[in-house]
């Protein structure tokens, strides 16, 4: 495996992160954004499904302050509740500075150039963050958890964020949904699109959550994003 180690902004430290490369000149990168299982297996694949579109994708482990290389299986019971421990007591300030932290190392091994962000489940609501609290040039969110509670950020966004919903997640009420919809459905720079049926988890790579269809028309939509945003 390809990684890289990030030197932490607040000098606390410092965390790797798995890289995939295209071949030849990336067109751009793409931060991966974690669920709450780390940077595991479907994490990972992401990443190389990004790099074969052109991008320099990179997954920064940022559970590193509480279990640096923690992989979990979403289809694990004990794995699953060792994952909400892990949320209960990450730090999502620090998690921003750290996708920060890994957004100026991106940009440095471009040399420049554009830098987007999607992250899943606990990553989704960070895309979110991102897009609100830093410079990324695009980001995606997949099945995010909390954005009601976010959305006193959203005069931020200055660059484009788009949001898979799947209609049926069972960690994301209808009234949540409706929120996100009412707060975010007239924003210029936002695009929400909703998954009737679909539960959390939808695109995952691996494991018995995965949907095909559903994550099929998620990731087209999301390429395609990419594409005209970041190139």
């Amino acid at each position: 495996m390809s990684t890289l180690t990030i030197d932490a902004l607040d000098e606390s430290g410092s965390f790797s992160a798995y890289v995939a490369r295209p071949e030849g000149t990336p067109r751009a990168a793409i931060i991966v954004i974690q669920e709450i299982f780390g940077v595991n297996e479907g994490i990972r694949q992401k990443c190389e499904d990004f790099a074969k579109e052109g991008y320099l994708a990179i997954a920064p482990d940022l559970f590193w302050r509480l279990q640096p290389g923690i992989e979990l299986d979403a289809d694990v019971p004990e794995e699953m509740q060792q994952a909400f421990d892990l949320f209960g007591k990450f730090d999502q300030d620090k998690g921003i500075a750290d996708i920060e932290s890994t957004i100026q190392v991106a940009r440095a091994e471009l040399g420049g150039g554009k830098v987007g962000a999607v992250g899943f489940c606990l990553g989704g609501r960070l895309a979110y963050m991102t897009a609100a609290r830093t410079d990324i040039d695009a980001s995606v969110g997949y099945y995010a958890v909390g954005i009601d509670g976010l959305l006193g950020e959203k005069h931020a966004i200055a660059k484009p964020l788009m949001l898979h919903i799947p209609v049926a997640d069972h960690f994301v009420s209808p009234e949540v949904q409706a929120k996100m919809h009412e707060g975010l459905d007239d924003h210029p720079k936002v695009t929400l699109y909703d998954y009737p049926g679909e539960d959390h988890g939808f695109a995952a790579e691996l494991g018995k959550r995965r949907s095909e269809e559903a994550a099929q028309l998620a990731d087209k939509r999301t390429a395609d994003f990419f594409a005209v945003n970041l190139g």
